[in-house]
């Protein structure tokens, strides 16, 4: 596993970090499976696992807890999310800052997520959704401030509303934000228009999360897919959404080179640019966790199958 600097906290993660999304209470989970997946993670070097509180009300944190209390001797970086208030994933445009991470239930939130990772201190909290308009005002920054001189958190970030990586160049600039999560993969190009080259600039550590694009990118999907009516992707891949994915997949396979997995295609993409930190693909089976670590050993993708890649950017409305 290649490492990587964390922006300017100056931690080194793996490049190939753990989304943990999936085995909090997505449809097919075993925890017996995930625990065996998270354990084989730490053994192929990866140090960086990417929780929230909302994935299955701390189900998935505590599972991380079970990971990190295993292995105390090994310095992993635990990262976990605030869910907004409202419950409005993503957050919509004017509804203030009081109405969704107030300082109170933002500081409520810290010690539910403590406890449920076991920790004192969070390596990385993150808000679950985001808008530039908040830094107005400052309350946001006060409550940051406050959290990190308790010592109840060790660094702060924010997770982007999907394809909207423009809303959140002001915080990187702010200097209120460690690190950003934003969706990019091989259709999700454009957070190398202005997000990027912000972090750059600023050391703010970027988190590339859907690397497979929910799923469309390990190659697997049909029009005929379905998901149990409880499983967020039944949602998500609706009919309109999954024929369009699975039509933008297949003008793909033909640039998948022998010899090489579309899923591993996709991965080296996003580890072929220099800008992200980490990528934090969701591995709930043990032969998950080897092929997406192998990714890395693998090394950036040739500059000519990159160049191809880039036609297949697919700029899409919220």
């Amino acid at each position: 596993m290649r490492n990587r600097k964390f922006g300017r906290t100056g931690w080194q993660v793996g490049e190939v970090g753990y989304g943990m999304w999936g085995m909090g209470e997505w449809s097919g989970s075993d925890d017996a499976e995930s625990l065996a997946s998270l354990d084989l993670a730490v053994a192929r070097g990866a140090n960086f696992f990417d929780t929230a509180q909302a994935y299955g009300d701390g189900h998935s944190e505590r599972l991380l807890a079970k990971l990190l209390a295993e292995h105390r001797a090994i310095e992993i970086h635990g990262a976990t999310k605030v869910p907004p208030k409202n419950r409005q994933w993503p957050s919509r445009r004017g509804v203030p800052l009081s109405d969704v991470f107030p300082r109170d239930y933002v500081r409520k939130y810290v010690d539910i997520s403590r406890a449920n990772l076991g920790v004192e201190s969070i390596d990385l909290l993150q808000l679950h959704v985001w808008e530039d308009d908040w830094l107005a005002g400052g309350d946001l920054q006060r409550t940051v401030e406050e959290l990190k001189r308790e010592g109840s958190i060790r660094a702060f970030g924010i997770s982007l509303n999907r394809w909207e990586p423009w809303n959140g160049v002001k915080a990187v600039r702010s200097g209120l934000v460690d690190s950003v999560q934003v969706i990019y993969n091989v259709f999700d190009q454009a957070p190398e228009d202005e997000l990027f080259p912000s972090c750059r600039e600023n050391e703010v550590a970027v988190i590339a999360r859907v690397p497979f694009d929910e799923g469309s990118l390990t190659g697997t999907l049909t029009p005929a897919s379905k998901w149990p009516a409880e499983d967020w992707r039944a949602t998500y891949f609706v009919p309109e959404n999954l024929e369009a994915s699975v039509a933008h997949v297949e003008a793909l396979q033909p640039v998948v080179p022998a010899g090489m997995t579309m899923p591993e295609m996709a991965l080296r993409f996003i580890l072929s640019n220099p800008d992200v930190t980490a990528v934090i693909p969701g591995m709930r089976k043990p032969r998950n966790v080897e092929s997406n670590v192998a990714a890395s050993g693998a090394g950036p993708l040739p500059a000519r199958l990159l160049a191809e890649l880039r036609k297949h950017r697919w700029d899409r409305t919220p």
